[in-house]
């Protein structure tokens, strides 16, 4: 590091150090297909997720979305992004999930879709975060302990 020698040089330090602290600039993230690719994560669940420019179908691991997510909860659960940034039928989406039970894949579904939206159009990082779509939900079950029935479940007491 460069020793300053007066009050100019310090303010082109400054300058410098600031301009470097700027917020990251977004750009698109595509690949060879002109489709966009994230992955997301809840509890147990991985899904991974491409987007693309279509009339609005979903396909989760070779199936339509009403036969994979019967419930109509999850269903929305996966729609969520797309209903806030308004693009509910733009994208072609194809999922591929594994791991954990339903509720844990859609909503693995719902980051990485999420994730991929802000890969394909970054302008919508801004709303998605807001909503907390972008943020990994981290809560995963507590691991069983020795000497408990459960992880914090103990055996009952008995006196005698």
């Amino acid at each position: 590091m460069a020793t300053l020698q007066s009050l100019a040089d310090l303010n082109r330090a400054n300058t410098q150090t600031s301009s470097e602290n700027e917020a990251p600039v977004h750009v698109q993230k595509l690949d060879a297909q002109g489709r966009a690719y994230a992955t997301g994560k809840r509890k147990d669940a991985v899904a991974r997720v491409w987007i693309k420019p279509g009339n609005g179908t979903v396909v989760i691991n070779n199936r339509p979305i009403e036969t994979y997510f019967a419930r109509p909860v999850l269903r929305m659960i996966l729609r969520q992004p797309l209903e806030i940034a308004g693009r509910v039928d733009q994208y072609d989406i194809t999922v591929t999930v594994a791991g954990g039970g339903l509720s844990g894949q859609a909503g693995a579904v719902r980051h990485g879709l999420s994730k991929a939206l802000t890969y394909y159009e970054p302008e919508l990082r801004g709303p998605l975060k807001r909503e907390g779509f972008l943020t990994r939900d981290s809560r995963t079950v507590e691991r069983k302990k020795y000497g408990r029935k459960k992880a914090r479940r103990s055996f009952q007491f008995s006196k005698r």
